[in-house]
């Protein structure tokens, strides 16, 4: 990594930290087995994630880190922690602004224009006489109609999948913003750790030793602040990795969102190319076909006419009768429905059970830490005072 590449820390909570430029390059991790998978181990956040560039940096910027500074101490790394929630806020706002569902609908408009291609209700044997007679020119009259409205359709498509395209350009560059964040925190927490090692092996070391040699209340006072403060910061560094995981857990969601946009500009990209072509060439072709049905004569018609409506009472009547049936031998309440909820009810019973039992043994186990704490700070101040 260069210099010009390399995250920039700062101490300085209001200032805008500078933006990286990460690479992919890279050899790829090794694909794990499957008994390597079930058993992960836990990252340790240490200068083994460092490149030499960035070890020198996070090397240097330790030195400058004064524990005994609580503002400083207040503010350490929060603006990586701002941007990392600015970037959150920008994803949430991306995914609440945007309506899938009216591209979907836009999509269920066109197929319901190419299937309403055709059909027309039927009205009785003269309907069916007219029907032969003025066929042509009738598909001819919906051909022009639905096609002003795919093209419609059309035209709105394209404009979501203009705008969908800006947003898989936009999920990149938030996905590499997140990762500069991620490098930032990770920086900001190895450079704190190694600061606040020094501190407690050193100055913090020869404070208790002092105040054990001169027995001086103020001596003790100053090695009970210094602790504080380490402790302080131990803190904040905590914070920060509770960051560093929400940073790291930005990155596979990001591209989830993108993912979902690249689908549906896929799907708008088929029925583009696929679908209304597809749909053209078969009107054409139905349109062919129609001079060649006018020669059917009119008691086909009146004969396909009575057989369908032969066909459409003997099936009304067998579904009707079958639905009867069945109605009439169903319970009032399905046993399923007697099963499932009883099923649900001991279940909850014994989540409440479980829930009630954990507590209690945490209580118990709070308990014994609060005493066991008490203790050692009792203990740690009598050995103060000695």
């Amino acid at each position: 990594m260069t210099d010009n590449m390399m995250p920039e820390l700062t101490l300085d909570a209001a200032a805008e930290p500078a933006v990286p430029e990460l690479t992919l390059d890279g050899a790829a991790a090794p694909a794990q087995s499957e008994t390597e998978k079930k058993a992960a181990e836990p990252v340790k956040i240490d200068e083994s994630m460092l490149t030499d560039a960035e070890k020198k940096a996070v090397e240097e910027f330790s030195r400058k880190i004064d524990i005994n500074d609580t503002n400083l101490i207040l503010n350490y790394g929060a603006a990586a922690q701002k941007s990392v929630a600015s970037f959150s806020e920008n994803a949430l706002s991306s995914v609440r602004n945007k309506d899938l569902g009216e591209i979907g609908e836009t999509l269920s408009s066109l197929v319901v224009e190419v299937k309403g291609f055709g059909k027309e209700e039927k009205k009785g044997l003269f309907g069916a006489f007219q029907k032969q007679k003025n066929k042509l020119d009738i598909m001819r009259a919906q051909y022009g109609k639905a096609e002003a409205s795919v093209n419609r359709i059309v035209a709105e498509l394209e404009k979501h999948q203009v705008t969908l395209m800006k947003d898989i350009a936009m999920f990149d560059q938030m996905y590499e913003l997140n990762l500069k964040y991620y490098k930032e925190l990770t920086m900001y927490i190895i450079a704190g750790k190694k600061r606040l090692e020094e501190v407690r092996a050193g100055e913090l070391e020869e404070l208790r030793k002092k105040a054990e040699e001169t027995g001086s209340a103020e001596d003790a006072q100053k090695y009970n602040d210094m602790v504080q403060q380490c402790n302080r910061f131990e803190k904040k560094l905590h914070d920060l990795e509770l960051t560093r995981m929400v940073s790291l857990q930005m990155g596979p969601q990001t591209r989830l969102l993108q993912n979902n946009d690249t689908l549906m500009v896929e799907k708008i990209q088929s029925s583009l190319v696929n679908t209304i072509p597809l749909w053209k060439s078969q009107m054409v072709l139905a349109l062919g076909m129609e001079h060649g049905r006018q020669a059917t004569a009119a008691q086909s018609a009146v004969t396909e006419t009575t057989n369908e409506l032969l066909k459409k009472n003997a099936d009304m009547l067998k579904m009707g009768t079958i639905a009867t049936a069945k109605e009439a031998e169903r319970s009032v309440i399905d046993i399923e429905t007697l099963q499932h909820t009883n099923e649900q009810l001991i279940s909850t019973l014994d989540e409440v059970l479980n829930i009630q039992r954990e507590g209690a043994e945490k209580r118990k186990v709070a308990e014994a830490e609060l005493g066991r704490i008490e203790g050692e700070l009792k203990q740690k101040l009598m050995e103060l005072r000695s």
